[in-house]
């Protein structure tokens, strides 16, 4: 039987017909939805004709994760205590200065902090985890014997690493690989019941950029997330753990981005919350004429918005006081302004 994929046409606008289904608890609705199939023109249809599991997919409040609702946009803010990833490289690769700005980006608007010890960056090689290990974890135990506030994500694609973080204080696990690279993150997630952020990429950092191929970007990337997302509950991780992540730039070419972005609302039929990372991407740069990667702020807080208005609940950025100023002011034109 052919499958069928369900992308809800989501709004935000206050004039809301009394048949409008509320997309996952958040900000967004919707009354319809496009349907999909690989080898048939689309179709748009009243949402009143979704199968029960599907409306249950989409409308299902997202549990919290890290402490965190899911029923307001939330900003992850990038800390990378590496000496070579693509935009801040070798900024914050010393302790004090990590924790410094740790403390910047929380002060700033982030909700979350995402700490990386290895680049993942097109053509950057795989760091050895005792490595990443030093990189990472005596900056997450240092916060939060400093009594930050806020949860803080380790960004890794190893197992060991990640107990190592979640030992010093982490909270929340981001893979890169979906489990892929090491299968014993498994472990990890289940074992800690740390929520984790899957993410599609195709191929490895070192040549995930030399040819990507796909039959259908914006198909296949949710089957890549579906079937993952099935692996980890067969191993005992919970939906409400698992966030999302399609991937933007691993892996992909311009078209295959922005395809993606357009049909980010897709993936909120996966159950799960979504996670968007955009920030200062090549692909911001070629299309924004922006070469320098500090000077692409206002193309990652365009796309933020993009997917605000799809309902993303979490976007990992760089230029977190930016964004949230963006996003204070799309939510007061969106959902009002009290002084």
């Amino acid at each position: 039987m052919e499958k069928i994929y369900y992308r809800p046409l989501l709004r935000t606008d206050a004039a809301r017909p009394e048949t409008a289904l509320t997309l996952a608890g958040g900000w967004c609705w919707f009354d319809e939805v496009e349907l999909i199939r690989r080898d048939a023109e689309p179709e748009i249809v009243p949402a009143a004709h979704l199968p029960e599991e599907m409306v249950e997919r989409l409308c299902s409040p997202r549990a919290p994760l890290a402490g965190l609702t899911m029923d307001a946009p939330r900003i992850m803010g990038i800390l990378n205590v590496t000496p070579d990833s693509f935009s801040d490289g070798g900024r914050f690769d010393v302790e004090e200065a990590a924790i410094e700005r740790a403390f910047a980006l929380r002060q700033m608007g982030a909700d979350i902090l995402d700490i990386g010890g290895e680049s993942t960056r097109p053509g950057a090689t795989e760091v050895d985890e005792d490595e990443e290990i030093a990189r990472t974890a005596p900056v997450i135990a240092a916060l939060r014997d400093s009594d930050f506030d806020a949860p803080i994500s380790i960004d890794t694609r190893k197992s060991l690493v990640a107990d190592q973080a979640l030992e010093a204080g982490a909270a929340m696990l981001n893979d890169v690989s979906a489990m892929e690279f090491d299968p014993a993150m498994v472990e990890v997630a289940q074992i800690s019941g740390a929520p984790i952020c899957l993410m599609h990429a195709q191929g490895l950092p070192e040549t995930m950029q030399d040819d990507p191929r796909y039959t259908d970007v914006l198909l296949d990337v949710y089957d890549y997330l579906e079937d993952r997302i099935a692996l980890a509950e067969d191993y005992g991780i919970a939906r409400e753990a698992i966030i999302a992540d399609p991937g933007i730039g691993f892996g992909k070419t311009v078209q295959h981005n922005l395809a993606l972005i357009r049909g980010l609302s897709l993936f909120h039929g996966l159950g799960c919350p979504l996670l968007l990372g955009v920030s200062r991407k090549r692909f911001i740069g070629t299309v924004g004429g922006a070469e320098d990667t500090d000077s692409r702020m206002p193309g990652t807080l365009a796309v933020t918005l993009a997917g605000l208005d799809q309902g993303v609940q979490i976007h990992r950025v760089h230029d977190v006081a930016e964004i949230a100023q963006g996003i204070r002011l799309w939510d007061a034109i969106t959902r009002g302004f009290e002084e």
